[in-house]
């Protein structure tokens, strides 16, 4: 649940001058709140835009952050910004952000989402059935996972986070691993 800016102020948090109260309740959820363990990444699927089935295989030596989600889902639709920032930030590491939405509704809703959002850089990822979210043993959305570039989970995060900080963007890098030597010698 969001808090007010007063109630972030009564329980003791500093709210910054200029930002809202989810802007603040998100700044204080960082790269603290990530639970560090590396283990094998369990056998998932789920689907890309035009319903082909994918798994964390078809990105082979790149690191991958999977974030369960669902238009419903208040702190879910809280972060997709940071999300789509960090996708951003990301985006020549060869470290991909795919936000597998849970929603029953497939494409369209999320297609609808972004447009009335105005997020762009966020691929459409579906797991409409929960297959990637049980594989994961996720306990509620929104749950990210963040996965180092031999395809070991390296960190999970469970509730909404500030994804574009640069203590967040710091930890994923750090996490996923360094860009091979003949990657870094061919980036722009």
């Amino acid at each position: 649940m969001l808090m007010s800016r007063r109630r972030l102020i009564q329980a003791g948090m500093v709210v910054a001058p200029g930002l809202t109260a989810t802007q603040a309740a998100q700044a204080a959820v960082g790269p603290e709140r990530l639970r560090e363990e590396s283990q094998p990444l369990p056998p998932l699927t789920f689907l890309d835009a035009e319903g082909r089935e994918r798994s964390p295989a078809d990105f082979a030596g790149q690191g991958l952050v999977l974030n369960l989600w669902a238009t419903w889902c208040p702190p879910c639709v809280a972060e997709m910004p940071a999300l789509a920032k960090l996708a951003a930030a990301l985006a020549g590491e060869r470290i991909a952000v795919l936000p597998l939405s849970s929603d029953r509704g497939g494409k369209p809703v999320v297609e609808a989402f972004y447009q009335r959002v105005g997020l762009s850089g966020l691929g459409i990822w579906l797991d409409p059935r929960g297959n990637a979210a049980r594989a994961l043993g996720a306990r509620g959305l929104p749950t990210t996972v963040i996965v180092d570039r031999n395809g070991q989970e390296r960190a999970r995060l469970e509730g909404d986070a500030a994804w574009d900080t640069p203590a967040m963007i710091e930890a994923v890098r750090r996490l996923v691993g360094p860009l091979p030597a003949a990657d870094r010698t061919t980036r722009i």
